[in-house]
């Protein structure tokens, strides 16, 4: 609560971020629908899979909402959707969307949007698993993006947000979430969460670091940098070189001891088109070719330096061969 600048008892522990997002959504659609009332999800489109499936299975009808080449959600395609839908009687416009793009890093203009849906009647949901924050409705964390223990997460709720509990039995988390709390990951998450704050500086100070590393790799092997004109976080960067597939990029750095992803650092290893950068009309080429580096708060520079080294390496036993 102190992390977020909310009251303790407007916290509901759950499982992780993917639950959390999943009783904010579908919750907040049941309680309105217990009140006689209806909704609609407007979702960006590059929210992660597990706000994105689970908005499609919450029994209201579901609008993508546009964002930018940067990455950036497009505020005047949100304000067409919520016309739309406010012309539509005792329906309530409930938008998504994500604090910090888990691939790019690129931070949306959350507060901007929550805006726009309170002056609509609307309610927001954000998923800020990637980055802590605060919001007027539903806020979903998880303690493992803070480097607290794996399989604990929470949902920040504002007093008076409809939701409807998901998970029925024992009535912990005030009837909100039943099932025994995870005691031991709970006390975890705290702790981590008060490091995270009184460590914020030292992670920003990567900045520096990841753009140095960026300007190399655009320096010696032209590579295009995702989100780069837009407010990023400091310890994501997600960059592609055009016919360099994304697998051979993933296995390189595998091979010398470097986990890298093509999308979601939650499917580290594993190989997938972006549908972020698909969301950003980046060409089938870059989409196909990207992959996303993520460095935490005890990186270093030398870090940066290695990942730069190994990947230039593997370029150059492939696509930079001629040019060597």
């Amino acid at each position: 609560g102190a992390a977020i600048g909310a009251a303790a008892e407007n916290i509901v522990f759950t499982s992780g971020g993917t639950e959390a997002s999943q009783l904010a959504l579908h919750g907040s659609v049941g309680g309105l629908a217990v009140a006689g009332g209806e909704a609609c999800l407007l979702v960006s489109n590059i929210e992660h899979e597990a706000v994105s499936q689970n908005a499609a299975t919450a029994g209201a009808p579901v609008r993508g909402v546009a964002v930018t080449q940067d990455g950036v959600v497009d505020l005047d395609d949100l304000r067409a959707h919520l016309d739309a839908v406010t012309a539509q009687e005792g329906v309530t416009p409930i938008l998504s969307l994500m604090l910090v793009n888990n691939e790019t890093g690129v931070i949306q203009p959350v507060a901007e949007a929550a805006a726009m849906l309170r002056a609509a009647g609307g309610l927001i949901h954000c998923d800020a698993v990637q980055a802590l924050g605060k919001i007027p409705d539903y806020l979903a964390l998880s303690a493992h993006k803070l480097g607290g223990p794996q399989g604990v997460g929470a949902l920040w709720l504002r007093p008076g947000a409809p939701l409807l509990p998901i998970l029925r039995g024992g009535g912990q988390e005030r009837s909100l979430r039943s099932g025994t709390e995870n005691v031991a990951g709970i006390a975890g998450f705290g702790a981590a969460a008060e490091a995270a704050v009184r460590d914020l500086p030292k992670y920003q100070a990567l900045a520096e670091a990841r753009d140095a590393m960026e300007a190399r790799l655009e320096r010696e092997a032209g590579v295009t940098v995702m989100g780069k004109a837009a407010p990023r976080v400091a310890g994501t960067s997600c960059f592609a070189a055009a016919g360099f597939k994304a697998e051979t990029q993933v296995m390189a750095m595998d091979l010398a001891g470097i986990a890298v992803s093509s999308g979601s650092a939650c499917s580290s290893g594993k190989v997938k088109r972006s549908l972020v950068l698909s969301a950003m009309g980046q060409p089938a080429a870059l989409a196909e070719s990207a992959i996303r580096t993520s460095f935490g708060w005890k990186s270093s520079r030398e870090d940066f330096d290695a990942v730069a080294d190994i990947w230039l390496a593997a370029a150059r036993r492939t696509i930079l061969k001629d040019h060597a």
